[in-house]
């Protein structure tokens, strides 16, 4: 093949995202005929590639995966990402898919409710990117009743002065005095927790229920579950 970038390649082999590619890269858990690779080169694939121990490629007699694309109900107190510090349960470990795969974006250990997970690059950094404006959809509830100008203020848009930024409009309804949906099309580290708090609110309960035109359902905390034909089909629409 055409030398790629070594990120897409990892990113094509069903490895991480490119985000992903680029943080071990420059940690230096990735290697190329045993030197360690620098951001930015190139590969063909024929070279012998180690990403974090193990060997990617046809270069040591590797295959591609067949696509795979999981809904995945994340329980509260397990993390997306190998590097928590206090040991908890990683996502990756608790599906325990023969697949490679990793999670589409994050959700953080306090909260629950769906995660996808692939081994498709290209299609994690689309969903990902935040400039498409995909949806996603949570029930929230905090620690004391909220007021009709609360959900007002969060759907017009929240400054997070921490972060330098100020919340996108988003869609805001009612389930109860302490309990609201929200859809959001950005994902800010620990938004909502950030939009709450500084409105005075403190989050006990996050739920993500749905990403673009898949949704949570029924599926059980820990479950998980092929995204269907006509759900990948649909979502292929929505990226266009």
């Amino acid at each position: 093949m055409e030398p790629i970038r070594l990120n897409k390649f990892l990113s094509e082999q069903g490895i991480c995202s490119r985000r992903e590619a680029d943080r071990l890269i420059k940690a230096g858990a990735v290697t190329i005929d045993g030197r360690t690779a620098v951001m930015g080169e190139k590969v063909s694939g024929r070279e012998r590639i180690v990403c974090g121990g193990k060997a990617v490629g046809s270069g040591v007699g590797g295959r591609k995966a067949g696509p795979v694309l999981l809904a995945v109900n994340k329980p509260r107190g397990v993390v997306c990402t190998t590097s928590d510090k206090d040991r908890a349960t990683n996502v990756v470990e608790m599906v325990g898919y023969p697949e490679r795969i990793y999670p589409i974006g994050r959700l953080d250990k306090d909260s629950e409710g769906l995660l996808l997970m692939t081994n498709q690059g290209e299609l994690a950094n689309r969903i990902m990117h935040a400039g498409y404006l995909h949806e996603k959809e949570y029930l929230v509830t905090v620690d004391a009743p909220y007021s009709e100008e609360f959900l007002k203020r969060m759907q017009e848009g929240v400054e997070l002065k921490e972060l330098g930024e100020t919340t996108r409009p988003c869609r805001v309804k009612a389930e109860g005095k302490c309990t609201f949906r929200i859809v959001l099309t950005q994902g800010l580290n620990r938004q909502i927790r950030r939009m709450c708090e500084t409105l005075g609110f403190r989050v006990v309960g996050l739920k993500r229920v749905r990403i673009m035109n898949i949704r949570l359902g029924r599926l059980k905390a820990g479950d998980f579950r092929r995204v269907t034909p006509s759900e990948w089909e649909e979502l292929v629409r929505e990226l266009v």
